[in-house]
This record gives structure tokens, C-alpha cells and sequence, in this order.
């Protein structure tokens, strides 16, 4: 009896030993050590890629934003718009829209920002590629087509009293081909475009 107990003693002080241990090891000294990789070698990701302006953050370039007149619901037509968001931008209500393609709620909504596009950018329907007017699945995609972003440079330029060129050259500048060559599209994250934007219009 006295040999049972003081084996059950010492196999339940060794799994408390090996709980501590572990705790440590994998609780505090792992993720420790992980931040401090982070930090170091990937300082820019590891805080979530924000952008700074003036010393202030303005976004992160992970997320999309809107870029709507203060106070309203209106696309504020000096700034390159992003895609249609399903969650208003908020990153803690991502998510599509649920509709399927043959939905005829989706294709009401498609072909009314279609002709919205279309109109805010003084371009024919024909011309509006298909993220101008359908979200992502997580609906906070920061980046669109530079397709999207060309049908926008005319009155991006007339808003902020720049020329065609400039802003064309600023689309050139900070458009961003396939991931190692095949994965993915052709984009331009807004976020950044529009900060370069604003220092040009300044100058």
C-alpha cells in the first residue's frame, strides 16, 4: 500500500515537473523568442504593416479602407477608390456577401454599381472591370486592378489639379505584377497610392 501511494506521489510530482516545464518552454520562452524573430527580422509585418504619414498612421496596407467624404457615404472623388466592401471595411465583420453569381439580388446590385462606377468616373460602362463593382470574400481587400485604377486616373488628376501623366505615372509607379511571376493578379494597394497621391498634390 505505502509502495503504491509513493509511486502515484512520484508520478504525479513528475507530471506537475513536466506541466511547469513545458508551461515555460512553450508558453513563455517559444513565443518570446518568436516575437523577438518577428520583431527583428520582420519588424514592418510583425506590427501588422502599417503606413505612416507625418509620424501618424494612417492604415495598414493589409486592410482596405474607405475613401468616402467625411461623414457620408459618398466616394470622395480626389481619392482612388477600393473595391465595394460587403462589411463597410470593418476588419471584424469580414465576409462576402453570401450570393451566389446567378443571384438575382447580386445582379441588380452589380449592374447599379456598374453604372455608379461609370458615372463617377466619366467612363463607358464597358470600361469598368469587375472589382470595381464586386467585393473580395473577406471584404477588407486592400489592393484593386490597375484596370480598376486607370478608369480612375482622369478624375483623380482633375480632383487634386494634377496632370493625366503624373497620375498615370503614379499608378505605373506602385503597380505590382503576379507574386513570383504567376500567383495571384496584377494590383495596387490603394492605401499606398493614395499616400503617394497626397505628397504629389502637395508639391
Amino acid at each position: 500500500m505505502n509502495n503504491s501511494v509513493t509511486n502515484s506521489a512520484r508520478m504525479v510530482w513528475a507530471a506537475l515537473r513536466m506541466l511547469l516545464v513545458l508551461t515555460v518552454v512553450t508558453g513563455v520562452m517559444y513565443p518570446l523568442v518568436v516575437t523577438g524573430i518577428g520583431q527583428l527580422a520582420f519588424h514592418d509585418k510583425a506590427n501588422g504593416s502599417m503606413v505612416q504619414v507625418d509620424g501618424k498612421e494612417v492604415g495598414s496596407k493589409l486592410i482596405g479602407q474607405s475613401w468616402n467624404i467625411k461623414g457620408t457615404d459618398k466616394p470622395d472623388p480626389k481619392w482612388f477608390q477600393g473595391r465595394p466592401s460587403n462589411s463597410n471595411y470593418d476588419p471584424l465583420a469580414t465576409g462576402s456577401s453570401q450570393l451566389g453569381a446567378s443571384d438575382p439580388r447580386l445582379v441588380k446590385a452589380v449592374k447599379a454599381a456598374k453604372k455608379q462606377v461609370a458615372e463617377f468616373n466619366h467612363v463607358p460602362e464597358s470600361e469598368v472591370p469587375k472589382d470595381a463593382v464586386t467585393g473580395s470574400a473577406s471584404a477588407i481587400d486592400p489592393d484593386i486592378s490597375p484596370k480598376y485604377a486607370d478608369i480612375q486616373v482622369k478624375r483623380v488628376a482633375e480632383e487634386n489639379g494634377l496632370t493625366v501623366a503624373q497620375v498615370q505615372k503614379l499608378v505605373k509607379d506602385h503597380s505590382d505584377g503576379r507574386t513570383v511571376g504567376f500567383l495571384g493578379e496584377p494590383h495596387v494597394n490603394v492605401l499606398e497610392l493614395n499616400v503617394a497621391l497626397k505628397e504629389l498634390a502637395k508639391n
